[in-house]
């Protein structure tokens, strides 16, 4: 991997990575496939179209569902479901700890139940190497401990001293599966988390020791669950000054059109969410004008596309009035048109972005959009 700054507007960095499967243009978006494939009837063919660069699978929801020694067998996850550009991995450490209601967190990692069927499970560092090294994703995360906002101070500090502990096992394990003869791809990256709830000191001196360890690339977690906009902004801010310059950042599960222009604005390289996915399927949209609900009715004789600017499939084919009565008439065809829309969308602003650095223009465009993207049409 390499990894290489072409140019910086204040703290925004324009950036290339070299990896084994390609390379990525960042500031860049990853289209979210939890069970490797997109919600909303999206194939790997359709993410090429929309300009996706990197995809999104989860590591917990695989190990459950079909099993990463199944995917294993069958030559990885970009030969299971038919991708030849970089997939990331998140480590299951969120769901562990968002999806399992009953769990038991020790030292050598946790124990929980399926939310599918109840089945015991553990999972600790070295567990969730071995199922991404199954995968044999492109960029695999370390497993940590996100806590839910607002968190209690001293509990915070324990789960960054734990999460920092697991991060050290989770290099040691990741590098001797790369060393295996058998591993699928040896060249698979580590990203390390930071934590730290809203305590500034906490992500601070969080930041400072997994810098250390000399990862492939660090990524800021345990932001957009339950802390207000301006919080998470306070924490971008604070942290980012000591995340290695040379290392591509990444800021988890974050977010709306806005918050992406900010953390651009920031310093940060890598997003993922699933909110536009989601969004799409119940017929909220974004545009170049703002966001819209499909599903209003005064839409119901639209005949113009979701945005006469916008060069996706659906708005290049279909009308709204078209798609909503899609919707309407509860055909599955809207909901996969939105999704479409909204992909397309982001990933079109991701090049927007990176187009605007490229020019260093990057100020007025952030100037310009940070207020129009998330106003209501």
């Amino acid at each position: 991997m390499s990894y290489k700054i072409k140019k910086t507007e204040g703290r925004a960095r324009r950036g290339t990575m070299e990896t084994v499967h390609g390379v990525i243009e960042t500031p860049v978006f990853m289209n979210v496939g939890t069970s490797a494939a997109v919600k909303g009837g999206i194939s790997t063919f359709d993410l090429r179209e929309i300009g996706c660069q990197v995809e999104l699978s989860n590591t917990y929801h695989l190990h459950i569902r079909p099993g990463d020694g199944l995917i294993r067998d069958l030559g990885g996850i970009h030969k299971f479901f038919n991708w030849d550009r970089p997939v990331l991995t998140d480590s299951g450490g969120f769901q562990v700890f968002s999806l399992a209601k009953l769990r038991s967190i020790k030292e050598e990692g946790v124990y929980f139940s399926s939310h599918i069927d109840g089945k015991k499970i553990f999972m600790g560092p070295e567990e969730s190497m071995r199922i991404q090294s199954n995968l044999a994703s492109t960029i695999a995360m370390a497993f940590d401990e996100c806590v839910e906002n607002p968190a209690e101070y001293n509990y915070a500090k324990k789960s960054c001293e734990r999460t920092y502990r697991w991060l050290v096992r989770c290099a040691e394990e990741h590098e001797r599966l790369n060393s295996l003869p058998e591993t699928i791809n040896p060249n698979q990256l580590l990203f390390g988390i930071n934590q730290g709830s809203t305590y500034e000191d906490l992500r601070i001196n969080h930041m400072e020791q997994i810098a250390e360890l000399g990862l492939d690339g660090y990524a800021i977690g345990g932001l957009a669950v339950g802390e207000d906009t301006d919080e998470m902004y306070r924490i971008i801010d604070a942290v980012e000054p000591h995340m290695p310059y040379d290392k591509p950042r990444y800021l988890m599960g974050v977010g709306t059109p806005v918050n992406i222009l900010e953390a651009v604005h920031l310093g940060v390289d890598f997003f993922d969410c699933v909110m536009p996915s989601r969004n799409a399927r119940h017929g909220n949209l974004f545009t170049w004008k703002g966001k819209l609900n499909l599903l209003n009715e005064k839409f119901q004789r639209d005949s113009t596309p979701i945005d006469e600017t916008c060069g996706c499939p659906a708005c290049r084919r279909y009308s709204k009035a078209y798609i909503r009565h899609l919707f309407k008439a509860r055909e599955i065809l809207g909901m996969r048109l939105c999704v479409l829309h909204n992909l397309y969308f982001y990933n079109e602003l991701m090049q927007k972005i990176r187009d605007a650095l490229d020019r260093e223009c990057f100020e007025s465009f952030y100037n310009k959009y940070r207020s129009i993207l998330g106003e209501r049409l």
